[in-house]
């Protein structure tokens, strides 16, 4: 038999076999590992806590939506469903690893926008407070401003209508901007903003007219101040001035001061005559004859001190009691 050619047909060799064989053991661990890592990427093998909103509406609401904190995502909705209460329920699952940023005072927010899918939020105050309880249920906000658009609606149609009553011909604007073209249609006449205050050019020409009455009143009283500034300046010299009543009237005081001493010298004489004679009780007629010319000396002086004071009450507005009590 001949020998067969070089590249015909035959077994083939045993490490082919073998490599085929670890070729295909690796692909099946290649893939077997990538399925296992986007099993653990998606936290397959992750413990979970569960959690519970509730809310009157889900709408806008899919499953696998992620339950977001502070832009983040720490859980994702599973399943939801409709209680017997007629609430709708959503059921997320929170790994382990992000249940330290919900606590029992969280808030969870639905926010609907008026472009876009529903997101789900959640707010926490303060870390510090106790941990969300597994299979906690919650009350879910939410904030629709699909909803808040036919309120909107008729918050508008609300203005408009105020704002067609306010420009009406028979509204109150209108009435208003009548009076004030009116009021400024006065201004602009012959007494200007007088004559739009007071309503007319008559009213304004009589409150003028009292104007100059009363400008010239006062030119009269200024001339009669004037005068009664001279009288005052003439009767002040009379009674305060160089000669005057007041200067007089000092000198006369001083005049009856001084008789006023006469007197009481003379009255202690007297006093000292009628000692003597209560003394001696002797010469009584001699005694009596100087008390008589010392009692006529004395009325000789009263009488100067009473026209003295006679003299004073004419020339000052004394009180005119010109009686003497002698001792």
């Amino acid at each position: 038999m001949d020998p067969k050619p070089a590249g015909s047909g035959g077994p083939a060799p045993r490490s082919m076999g073998v490599k085929v064989g670890i070729l295909l053991a690796v692909t099946v661990i290649v893939a077997i590992a990538f399925v296992g890592y986007v099993l653990y990427a998606r936290g397959t093998f992750e413990n979970f806590q569960r959690l519970t909103l509730v809310a009157d509406n889900v709408e806008g609401v899919t499953v696998g939506m992620d339950l977001t904190y502070a832009g983040f995502p720490i859980g994702r909705v599973r399943r939801l469903s409709l209680g017997n209460d007629g609430k709708a329920r959503i059921h997320i699952r929170v790994p382990e690893s992000e249940t330290r940023w919900l606590r029992t005072t969280s808030v969870f927010v639905m926010e609907v926008p008026l472009l876009g899918g529903a997101r789900l939020r959640a707010y926490t105050g303060n870390l510090q407070d106790p941990p969300l309880p597994d299979r906690a249920e919650r009350a879910v906000l939410r904030g629709d401003a699909n909803a808040e658009i036919p309120r909107m609606i008729a918050t508008v149609r609300q203005a408009l209508q105020n704002v067609e009553n306010m420009t009406a011909q028979d509204s109150s604007l209108q009435q208003s901007i009548d009076n004030a073209k009116a009021v400024t249609a006065r201004m602009a006449g012959k007494y200007g903003v007088l004559g739009g205050v007071l309503g007319s050019e008559d009213n304004a020409r009589k409150v003028i007219a009292s104007i100059d009455r009363a400008n010239a009143l006062l030119a009269n009283l200024g001339g009669v101040s004037l005068k009664l500034d001279a009288v005052l300046a003439k009767t002040d010299q009379r009674l305060h001035g160089a000669g005057g009543i007041a200067d007089e009237t000092q000198k006369a005081v001083a005049q009856a001061n001084t008789m006023l001493s006469e007197v009481r010298e003379r009255l202690v004489a007297v006093d000292a005559i009628l000692a003597e004679a209560q003394a001696t009780g002797g010469n009584v007629r001699a005694a009596s004859a100087d008390l008589g010319a010392l009692r006529a000396e004395v009325e000789a002086s009263l009488r100067k001190v009473s026209l003295l004071i006679e003299e004073i009450n004419r020339k000052w507005p004394f009180e005119r009691n010109t009686k003497i009590r002698l001792p």
